[in-house]
């Protein structure tokens, strides 16, 4: 049943690194992470609520670092996955064309996001700034509405079964405490 999903035991797909993936980092993430914290910076850089770079003795600023490395780790992870086992990239353009249930998404089933949350949660503690925290509880909640009522929609149609056993067993935002394991008569051999 779950043979698009399942075992860890299957080859990867190797893909060269392409045009679709580049313009899925520079649209998407580049979006979240850099053009609109930048616009917001920038807007209120006149302002008492204008962004002050914290400096390396403070707090902030290595838990910002530490939070930076976290959230491009599990990106790039996430996107390696998808590329190598999805046989596509996160961009609505190009979608995985098998569902990925390794590494992170065992836990969760919206890493991607978690690692875009994280890293503009470092952007809010780097630049000091209540504006880009605002942006990151904005960011959440426009996913926290998309997700469900259009991206799991399609997930459905695409992959079916599969994705419906999934999203039974793992969580959309708050991670399991152990990975979610497929039972062994749904393993194709």
């Amino acid at each position: 049943m779950c043979s698009a999903i399942w075992p860890e035991t299957t080859k990867p797909v190797e893909q060269p690194v392409n045009w679709k993936l580049l313009q899925t980092i520079i649209i998407l993430p580049g979006t979240a992470l850099v053009f609109i914290p930048l616009t917001i910076v920038w807007l209120t850089s006149a302002s008492r609520w204008a962004a002050a770079w914290s400096g390396t003795g403070t707090a902030s600023f290595w838990i910002g670092v530490l939070l930076l490395c976290a959230g491009l780790t599990l990106a790039g992870w996430t996107v390696t996955l998808f590329m190598r086992f999805g046989q596509g990239t996160p961009a609505p353009w190009d979608p995985p064309k098998k569902l990925v249930i390794r590494g992170p998404y065992r836990y969760v089933r919206n890493p991607m996001i978690t690692s875009v949350l994280v890293m503009l949660l470092a952007e809010a503690l780097l630049f000091r700034s209540w504006p880009l925290a605002v942006w990151l509880i904005s960011f959440f909640l426009i996913n926290a509405i998309y997700f469900p009522l259009v991206e799991e929609k399609g997930l459905e149609k695409r992959f079916g079964g599969d994705y419906l056993t999934y999203k039974g067993h793992v969580p959309r935002w708050f991670p399991r405490m152990t990975p979610w394991v497929l039972p062994p008569e749904n393993h194709e051999h």
